[in-house]
């Protein structure tokens, strides 16, 4: 992966201003006007009859960025929105994410923020082109021009341009106008960003004419699967492949290096095969000592250990030391998350077509750069031999950010010289996933007579992602790994801070999941607050409120969660209220959780959340409720059962049966405000999940005074943790 900036570089970056001038060749000049239309930029093209062509460059996973990302440019462009299309961007220079090096990557909620200041100048910029265009035509000064949807009007004469009738005498110039953040609308001015639109691709996800990346069929075909070692590194050593090939419909048996290939002319040709096969895996993989129970117990040693191991500090300010030694009262808590899988609705699939001099994909993947880059290094082409077709996508989450599926159909391609679509079961999927990684986080607190929390000491041991998927970001962090930290940041007004990781590899890989890191940070650092809180016998709303005062737009979504809940009204008989808060991506939200917990059974019931969410700028309010109320759910499912268990280095749970999610029944009632506010837009995919779990956990021991530290807060954990305080 390309060199990832992080969050604050790339928000002091536009913050000091940036100018854009969009490479056009004229070649792709060339290709966009045979496709039957004038491409003022490579982010636009115009027909005749007026129909415009935006490219969306973020795909499309459910978030609506299909949606969203092009309307910006359709805002600065003052386009007539009925009259718009959007097209996937194709892989190339000039879509990257700066949020992500300029690499094409979605994901980490980098889509708004990376991509906001760059769509509205490249609208603006064809705003431009088009202006100068009419200004020629028209033979008057084009600061006498100005535009209305899709039309370029002259008011001195009443002569008007629509956008189509330009397009048909209009050429791109060959230096395109370089235009500033001074030439783009004050949001004032904004007719279609802050307004409800539906999203593009709904329609036809509604009716089942989407194509995702396993609805791909390519003429010739044959269908691929991989037996994967039971313990991730083992390779294959013997294979006994008789059976399989006697099997009808299984074609070749494939030996990889890091299992073994079945290819089919069917799906279920390709599991029997693969089902019949007897393999020799090698032995000594690190992973075959993994066993995730005991990590847990040395995750927590290492956590804990303050005087003898030290961790790289992330961030620090003030005196600690001093701060602790001069405290009224000390507070010191350990929590621990487990690991937990993505459960993408549609399984990993991959679809290749490997010829001697190129390669084209069909995938499903959140990033077409490395996708691109994979199949380059596996078939030792040149990237630029390599064109990938990003598909919709069933489901995201940070797994698609992997390229193992894309190695898959990449290598059995290859041996076919045959497309080849390789497709997961779910049982492969569950059993070699990158999970998200098991954590123990210790955290200790001072405080003074009043409550104010005076210092602040926050250490996670944990694996690192970045090691492994983006070494050169880690190295360029000196060892801090940015996702694996995600959300640990205090917008509270704490004077003396420490912030370590430990990096504890027992040698099993984990990956980038919904909300990475603020997924269990913000459980730690919110529920471990809610006990000094109570401690203190402080309300934990007014608490928060107090240290957030320097922080207005922090406070505004707390105290609105809080009204919306009627906080301080009286609740059903045996239910209470919990509150948590997230600021992770430049966003701001709160969410407070209603809960009843069966004594008898120990299942937690989630009957209403409430969440106030300020993202800046809301490019589409009703999307920006729609992605709080997903990862809402996304993350009421993780806190209260969603758990994968390895022993022996390999993993426990096969399907849905043994790996619990969320169901219909259990879901609880949500309701979202979304508080707008004239800031650049933050992220919004992942905002709606870290605050459940510590939202959850806080009304818990508002109910029961049983405060549960690790997550999934299963049954039978509730049981022991009601039993204990008896």
């Amino acid at each position: 992966m390309a060199t990832v900036l992080s969050r604050r570089a790339f928000v002091a970056g536009s913050a000091a201003g940036l100018t854009f001038t969009f490479t056009f060749t004229g070649r792709l000049a060339k290709a966009l006007a045979q496709a039957g239309g004038f491409a003022p930029n490579i982010w636009v093209t115009i027909a005749p009859d007026g129909t415009i062509t935006i490219v969306a460059p973020a795909v499309e996973m459910g978030q609506g960025a299909m949606t969203g990302m092009p309307l910006v440019v359709a805002e600065e462009l003052d386009a007539d929105w009925s009259k718009v299309k959007i097209r996937h961007s194709p892989q190339g220079p000039g879509y990257g994410n700066p949020g992500f090096g300029g690499a094409q990557v979605t994901g980490a909620s980098r889509s708004t923020p990376g991509y906001w200041m760059p769509l509205r100048l490249a609208g603006a910029q064809a705003r431009r082109v088009l202006l100068d265009a009419a200004a020629e035509r028209l033979g008057v000064p084009v600061g006498e021009l100005t535009t209305e949807p899709s039309v370029v009007v002259h008011k001195a004469s009443g002569r008007r341009l629509a956008y189509g009738e330009i397009a048909q005498f209009a050429k791109a110039p060959a230096t395109l106008p370089t235009v500033t953040a001074a030439d783009l609308k004050k949001t004032s001015e904004f007719r279609l960003i802050g307004k409800n639109h539906a999203r593009i691709e709904l329609p036809e996800k509604v009716t089942g004419a989407a194509k995702f990346g396993i609805d791909q069929s390519v003429p010739d075909m044959l269908i691929g699967g991989v037996l994967r070692a039971p313990v991730p590194g083992s390779k294959p050593e013997k294979i006994e492949d008789a059976a399989a090939l006697s099997l009808p419909g299984v074609v070749k048996v494939v030996a990889l290096p890091y299992g073994v290939g079945v290819v089919g002319l069917g799906y279920q040709d390709v599991q029997k095969g693969k089902n019949a096969l007897k393999v020799t895996w090698s032995k000594g993989a690190p992973a075959e000592k993994y066993d995730s129970e005991a990590v847990v117990a040395d995750y927590v040693g290492v956590a804990a250990s303050v005087a003898s191991k030290k961790g790289v500090v992330a961030h620090q300010a003030g005196d600690v030391g001093k701060a602790f030694n001069e405290a009224s009262r000390r507070f010191t808590g350990v929590y621990v998350t487990d690991h937990v899988y993505h459960a993408t609705m549609e399984p990993m699939n991959a679809t290749a077509w490997v010829k001697p001099d190129s390669v084209e994909l069909w995938v499903p993947t959140q990033s077409p750069t490395l996708t691109m880059l994979t199949a380059a290094a596996l078939t030792k082409l040149p990237p630029t031999a390599v064109k990938v077709n990003t598909t919709l996508l069933g489901g995201g989450f940070g797994r698609r950010l992997e390229q193992d599926f894309t190695s898959d159909a990449v290598l059995l391609s290859k041996e076919m010289g045959r497309p080849v679509k390789v497709i997961w079961s779910r049982e492969d999927d569950v059993k070699n996933d990158k999970l998200r990684p098991l954590t123990a986080q210790y955290l200790e607190a001072a405080t003074d007579d009043a409550g104010n929390v005076t210092a602040w000491r926050y250490r996670i041991a944990a694996p690192s992602i970045y090691a492994r998927a983006n070494p050169r970001a880690f190295e360029a962090a000196k060892g801090v790994d940015a996702p694996v930290l995600e959300g640990f940041e205090l917008s509270y007004a704490v004077p003396n801070q420490m912030m370590e990781y430990l990096r504890e590899e027992r040698g099993w890989d984990v990956g980038f999941w919904r909300s990475v890191g603020a997924g269990y940070t913000k459980f730690a650092i919110e529920s471990f607050l809610d006990e000094i809180a109570r401690a203190h016998k402080l309300d934990p709303v007014a608490f928060r409120l107090k240290m957030l005062a320097g922080n207005p737009r922090a406070a505004a979504v707390v105290k609105k969660a809080a009204e919306m809940a009627d906080w301080d009204g009286k609740r059903p008989a045996g239910r209470a209220l919990g509150i948590g808060f997230s600021d992770t991506w430049r966003s701001y939200i709160a969410t407070v959780a209603e809960v009843s917990v069966n004594r008898q059974t120990g299942k937690i019931s989630v009957h209403k959340l409430w969440s106030a969410v300020d993202p800046g700028i809301a490019i589409l309010p009703d999307n920006v409720v729609a992605q709080i109320e997903g990862a809402a759910v996304f993350g009421v499912s993780s806190v209260l059962g969603e758990r994968i268990t390895v022993k022996d280095g390999q993993v426990q749970q096969s399907n849905f049966h043994d790996y619990t999610l969320l169901r219909m029944a259990d879901c609880p009632e949500i309701q979202v405000e979304v508080m707008a506010t004239d800031n650049a837009p933050g992220g919004i995919g992942e905002v709606g999940l870290p605050p459940t779990g510590p939202a959850i956990g806080n009304a818990i021991a508002a109910l029961t005074g049983v405060r549960l530290r690790r997550l999934p807060m299963t049954p039978a954990r509730v049981l022991a943790a009601l039993k204990e305080r008896v």
